[in-house]
């Protein structure tokens, strides 16, 4: 997409990964939230992965060394979500020769440096990433759209240090800026930082300790002054702090011993709203910060039991601390958690333990080869989660913030099994899987009707802690040599949730199961690359899937002179199948072995139909009459063209 190769993008076509919106950058695994998945750069958590409406991810392609997506055998020296593990890897950097990549396109210009800083023995790898137009906005249809701005910039970089022949350092750091107005209205901005620094200690060829430190910070502002009785400003904050070390050691060639601790001190300013020029008229809303800390210790083993069977088993012990200063609510007994039924307010001091969880978390999986092409696999995970995130839409948005559990909104904790089928077929480069899964969830947070979670003290009186259950069908088939390469994916995939509280308000749709914002049963993805010849190459992405649901108005009444909307049972409609068709050809420059300087050309259109697919459905009140209507964010053809160069 865009001239570049979105590792994001690509986990997105494969099965059992969709996304919710036009140009998400945030996907769901499984029919889970977005916030249920755990996504590492170089092991330390990035909370907001998108950059231009989604456009772009996170992820500069041109420093990552490896990603890998775990929807199942999860293995437990991961924790923290329960759908799955997205591990990034930066690259080393090169420890002999300077080199330098860079791109350039009508959105944004990028380059990429690295080195040795002492040959053989240090290098270090930086990259930088910027937008200086708002080419996209101009090519949009919408008067709205037209008149929005969106930037972006990161920088991301990794120091290797070679101490001696025991001993290795490694530094990394990412920072990223979003900032975009919509109709020169509302101004967001949001940023992405975070750091580590990492010692790993070879004991022998048997034996090492990875020990590291890391800081990760996630804020965004919102200012409003269109309208200065009513301008505001808001800003939100997490910062999260992560100790860990682990042990690996190899008895032999059959066996992988992993072990470790780890430790994460959170702390959040869940949101401050105050008036923005002297003629506002809004009023200050300061909520108290919240601070949390979650530990595990886990161990693991992965073993070769005979030439065609292994198994890896594991179990992870966590727990989660909220930690004052706070305070708690108290309801009174019998009573829904409703404002006006708070009968006490319990005030903890600095470090008092406010409300404490903990359980164990079971990991196991195997893999038989019936057959030297043919292999099944299973495997079973518990895990837990004890950060939520809250959001006024299904897909990520700046605006998202992120809660801790506390004494009314309790840890949620997956349940899954799953059991695949994989063949290859030599000599032909083909590979084919499938696989299917069953996951429960307990307390996933369903919103009540109207909830308000901005800058709400007592969030708990506006969600629901739910159960959801998830199942579904994954198919690949891939291909990776000859002229003709891709691989097609199809899912079909069913999430739900059951809201059944005690109490009416605490109950959605009478209690039954109904339909995740997350539930697209078919998803189908089609990617082809077809080679001409060694410089050229036409690439072909199709994706298709089912709408996502939606709750719709049935009929309004007037109370007080204003009309008032009655809906349907949550999620019983649908949005408009969602399909998309993409198209590239790639032209590689002269290889020749001498050459210092090698370029390459990408002219690609996004949405090559010109598919208005919704972003979102509303409704509006004209005339007495309820209208709906569709939003279309990227509902042209979107063409670029990029240039890429390599240095060396």
């Amino acid at each position: 997409v865009m001239g570049e190769a979105d590792i994001m993008k690509i986990a997105l076509t494969l099965p059992g990964v969709q996304t919710v919106g036009e140009g998400a950058s945030g996907f769901n695994v499984r029919g889970g939230g977005t916030d249920q998945n755990l996504i590492l750069i170089n092991d330390v958590p990035i909370y907001n992965t998108n950059h231009l409406f989604g456009f772009f991810s996170a992820f500069n392609p041109e420093v990552i060394s490896s990603a890998n997506l775990y929807k199942s055998g999860i293995q437990a020296n991961y924790g923290g979500r329960i759908s799955s593990v997205f591990d990034v890897a930066l690259r080393d950097g090169n420890k002999k020769d300077f080199s330098i990549k860079g791109g350039i396109s009508p959105i944004t210009g990028k380059v990429t440096i690295e080195g040795p800083l002492k040959k053989d023995t240090s290098s270090f790898v930086l990259g930088v990433r910027s937008t200086y137009s708002d080419y996209i906005f101009s090519l949009l249809d919408d008067p709205n759209l037209r008149n929005s701005q969106a930037s972006f910039s990161d920088f991301i970089t990794k120091f290797n240090f070679k101490l001696d022949e025991k001993n290795t350092l490694i530094l990394s750091g990412y920072h990223s800026r979003d900032n975009f107005s919509l109709n020169s209205d509302s101004v967001y901005q949001y940023y992405n930082s975070n750091a580590a620094i990492q010692w790993r200690h070879n004991f022998n060829n048997k034996l090492y300790l990875v020990t590291s430190g890391s800081y990760a910070n996630y804020s965004y502002n919102l200012t409003s002054d269109q309208v200065p009785i009513n301008a505001f400003e808001m800003d939100y904050e997490i910062n999260h702090t992560n100790f860990k070390s682990e042990v690996n050691y190899f008895p032999n060639s059959k066996n992988n011993f992993r072990m470790g601790i780890t430790s994460t001190l959170y702390n959040l300013n869940p949101g401050q709203g105050r008036a923005l020029g002297d003629s506002s008229l809004v009023t200050e809303v300061l909520l108290d910060r919240e601070n949390g800390l979650e530990s595990a210790i886990y161990f693991g083993n992965e073993f070769e039991v005979n030439p065609r069977l292994s198994i890896y088993a594991g179990i992870r012990l966590s727990m989660f601390n909220l930690i004052g200063p706070g305070k708690s609510y108290v309801y009174q007994p019998g009573s829904p958690l409703e404002p006006e039924f708070i009968a006490d307010t319990l005030n903890y001091s600095k470090g008092e333990m406010i409300k404490t969880y903990a359980g164990p978390e079971y990991r196991f999986s195997a893999r038989q080869k019936l057959k030297d092409d043919l292999s099944v696999k299973f495997s079973y995970d518990r895990t837990r989660q004890y950060i939520h995130m809250l959001s006024n839409s299904v897909s990520i948005s700046p605006t998202d913030t992120w809660r801790l559990s506390n004494a009314h909104i309790r840890p949620q904790i997956g349940d899954q099994v799953s059991l695949g089928l994989y063949k290859t077929v030599f000599g032909k480069g083909i590979e084919i899987s499938l696989e299917g899964y069953y996951k429960q969830i307990q307390n996933v947070l369903e919103y009540k009707d109207g909830a308000s979670l901005l800058l709400n003290e007592v969030l708990e009186t506006d969600v629901i802690n739910s159960e959801g259950k998830a199942y579904g069908v994954e198919f690949m088939i891939k291909r990776d040599i000859g002229k003709v390469s891709g691989w097609l994916s199809y899912t079909y995939a069913r999430s739900f949730v059951q809201a059944n509280g005690a109490y009416p308000v605490e109950q959605i749709n009478q209690g039954e199961f109904y339909p995740s914002n997350f539930d697209k049963p078919h998803n189908l993805v089609i990617i082809s690359n077809y080679k001409f010849n060694r410089r050229v190459n036409l690439s072909l992405n199709i994706n298709y899937s089912t709408g996502r649901p939606a709750t719709f108005p049935a009929s309004k009444y007037t109370f007080n002179n204003q009309p008032i909307l009655l809906y349907t049972e949550r999620n019983q409609y649908r949005v408009p199948d969602y399909f998309r068709m993409d198209l590239a050809v790639n032209f590689e420059g002269n290889h020749k072995v001498k050459k210092r300087v090698h370029g390459s050309w990408s002219f690609s259109v996004y949405n090559l139909t010109g598919r208005s697919n919704a972003y979102s459905v509303y409704f509006l009140s004209e005339g007495g009459n309820i209208n709906g209507y569709q939003l279309s964010v990227f509902a042209n053809p979107i063409p670029t063209i990029t240039y890429n160069f390599h240095y060396r």
